[in-house]
């Protein structure tokens, strides 16, 4: 016969939905991280999304739009910092107020990693909206619009990485290296990483207010976890 101190330990331990009180912390904690990352990314873009929803057409403003292309990789170091301090103190520990302070902390690593793949892929991207329509379009558009993807892509792997490298290393050729090689070391990681984007940049573009709310936090957990585990295994195949 069950007591009542029994039972009514087994209702604290879970809910009325048989779900254990501990996954319910676990589902909020990730929860929670969507959120801060989400409200961090949109308030270290906002001068980029406010000229986006002035226009719609950013490639026939392309300087103003290139220097406020540069304000993401900052925003998305911060985003992976706080990430890299919730993984490293525990998912219930990760304070919102961690992301300004890794946004801080990062700023100048990160931007400095950050301008030469956004100027390559906002140059390049420009390039090919502009020459869609000539005669030398069909064949340069295809080769300046994939230098576009893949240069955009290494930076936000570049910021994954500097989020997670001791503050005290001092940048080198080999350092901005470092994001291509892991695309090409990791393929199949690194496509993951690319659809991921894409798809929630494209959902953005058309519910933007949703879509800002919901879906980068849960992205770009996916693609910090996917250059943790590439980053991790390059790292042991090095020490082997």
């Amino acid at each position: 016969m069950t007591s009542p101190t029994a039972a009514s330990g087994g209702a604290r331990r879970r809910l009325p939905t048989n779900v254990s009180l501990g996954s319910w912390e676990l589902l909020w904690s990730h929860v929670h991280q969507v959120l801060v990352v989400n409200a961090g990314v949109a308030i270290g873009c906002l001068p980029l999304l406010a000229a986006l929803a002035a226009t719609h057409q950013p490639w026939r403003h392309p300087v103003p739009f290139t220097l406020l292309w540069l304000c993401v990789g900052p925003a998305l170091a911060g985003a992976f910092g706080y990430l890299e301090r919730a993984a490293d103190d525990g998912a219930d520990t990760a304070h919102a107020v961690e992301l300004p302070r890794a946004y801080r902390r990062l700023f100048r690593r990160a931007a400095a990693l950050w301008v030469p793949y956004a100027l390559l892929a906002a140059v390049s991207g420009t390039d090919a909206v502009l020459l869609r329509h000539t005669a030398v379009g069909l064949a340069v558009c295809p080769a300046l619009a994939l230098v576009a993807v893949l240069s955009a892509l290494s930076g936000v792997h570049a910021m994954a990485l500097a989020a997670g490298e001791p503050q005290q290393r001092r940048l080198t050729p080999a350092g901005y290296l470092a994001a291509p090689y892991g695309l090409l070391r990791r393929g199949p990681l690194a496509l993951t990483n690319l659809v991921l984007l894409l798809a929630a940049a494209a959902l953005v573009d058309r519910s933007p207010l949703l879509g800002l709310a919901t879906l980068p936090g849960c992205a770009l957990y996916v693609v910090w976890r996917n250059v943790r585990a590439a980053h991790a295994g390059a790292g042991a195949g090095n020490g082997s």
